[in-house]
């Protein structure tokens, strides 16, 4: 078993929001501009209309299955990682354009997490493949791409 920064124990197969979101405190700078590089790498037009669109399917999601407080717990859990008071050394240091693409691909991720049993299998792929750049185990059948 795998044991994170906070002693929480993982399996190497574990996932799910408690999962991320550990995750997402113990990432390094370079695991932050990962994040952000997975980002920039998805925001053709094409590509983020489809994230937009398996968005609204997984925010309708939440609506109709009273997930909507468990989102909201996540993102402001998520935006006070990236941007509160007390926010993470790593995302101090990522402050500006590269964090907040970061932080944009922690939330899709997030929402995926949330509403996998209600989202097919693409738009589950869609809102999670910016952080998997970062989190391969988010989609553990599309290896992250090499930077060049």
């Amino acid at each position: 078993m795998a044991v994170d920064a906070e002693g929480y124990g993982y399996r190497p197969n574990e996932e799910g929001l408690e999962r991320l979101l550990r995750d997402a405190r113990v990432l390094s700078p370079a695991g932050i501009e990962r994040a952000a590089w997975g980002w920039d790498r998805h925001e053709d037009p094409a590509a983020m209309q489809r994230f937009h669109d398996a968005e609204r399917v997984a925010l309708r999601a939440l609506e109709q299955t009273d997930r909507g407080p468990a989102w909201e717990d996540a993102r402001r859990g998520i935006l006070d990682l990236t941007e509160g008071r007390t926010s993470l050394v790593s995302w101090k240091a990522e402050h500006g354009d590269l964090g907040h693409k970061a932080e944009r691909a922690l939330l899709g991720a997030a929402l995926a997490q949330l509403t996998r049993d209600k989202l097919s299998h693409e738009q589950y792929v869609t809102l999670a493949q910016p952080m998997a750049e970062a989190l391969p185990w988010l989609l553990p059948e599309t290896p992250p791409e090499p930077r060049r």
